[in-house]
């Protein structure tokens, strides 16, 4: 099975991407998992187009322990198997450990050895890379993290912190660094800039993603661009990175 993390700052264009490897990859004939580790508990929404899911968090917080496995996934696009780990009530509670709950119910309820999927992707808010955020780097969630980030200032210093945090648990047997993703943004000196920070986190752009008016517009559909417009230059470049990263993590694919 193989295990990834994906963290970007907020708004970077995180669940977009990870939807849409997902999407691809399950093209491909790998059956996927989705687990969003985000409050908004919105990664997942356009492999399954359904406005709102019910989150692990919710079913916690209104059913205790007196709900199954089935009550925790969707569906989505592809046999997609999509979780959303949900956050706290607004104002009350942790959304780190909220995540951390979350895992272990899914563990728990034996989400893993039931649906078996050949990838499992967390889709994690980068922003604050400290206690719950920090989970599926650690603890045998994730085998390789890769990190989304554009030219902009603040999505590179939120790229560096999380390189930073994969660095300090290295010799811990945690997840490793896989690479930088770069989703552009068309801002000056782009590419130099996240060059540079490849270069100061020893670490490599593993993939580049265009800027294009098809990305929303498969979300106004409410699906990925790889479902939406399969034939597009853009969901060519996700199927390229999907590629790439089974590369990295040891899958060699035609």
């Amino acid at each position: 099975m193989i295990k990834l993390a994906v963290y970007g700052k907020g708004g970077i264009g995180k669940s977009t991407t990870v939807s849409n490897l997902s999407a691809a990859l399950s093209d491909m004939g790998y059956k996927v998992m989705q687990i969003g580790c985000d409050p908004k508990a919105d990664s997942t929404v356009s492999l399954h187009g359904k406005e709102k899911v019910t989150t692990v968090l919710e079913l916690v917080r209104t059913k205790k322990n007196d709900f199954t496995l089935e009550d925790m996934v969707t569906e989505g696009y592809g046999g997609v198997i999509c979780v959303e780990a949900g956050g706290p009530t607004p104002g009350l509670g942790c959304a780190g450990r909220g995540i951390i709950a979350a895992l272990e119910k899914l563990a728990e309820k034996g989400a893993y050895e039931t649906y078996q999927p050949d990838v499992v992707i967390y889709d994690v808010l980068g922003d604050v890379v400290c206690g719950g955020f920090s989970m599926p780097m650690r603890g045998g969630y994730a085998d390789k993290v890769f990190v989304i980030t554009s030219g902009e200032n603040m999505a590179i210093h939120a790229a560096a912190n999380i390189a930073m945090a994969i660095d300090g648990f290295k010799g811990r047997g945690y997840a490793g660094l896989g690479g930088i993703i770069l989703n552009r943004r068309n801002v000056k000196d782009e590419e130099a800039k996240v060059a540079e920070l490849a270069k100061d986190i020893e670490s490599e752009i593993i993939g580049t993603l265009s800027r294009s008016d098809k990305v929303q517009e498969a979300e106004d559909l409410g699906k990925t661009v790889v479902e939406a417009f399969p034939d597009s230059e853009m969901a060519g470049e996700y199927r390229v990175l999907a590629k790439e990263i089974l590369k990295i993590c040891g899958v060699n694919e035609c």
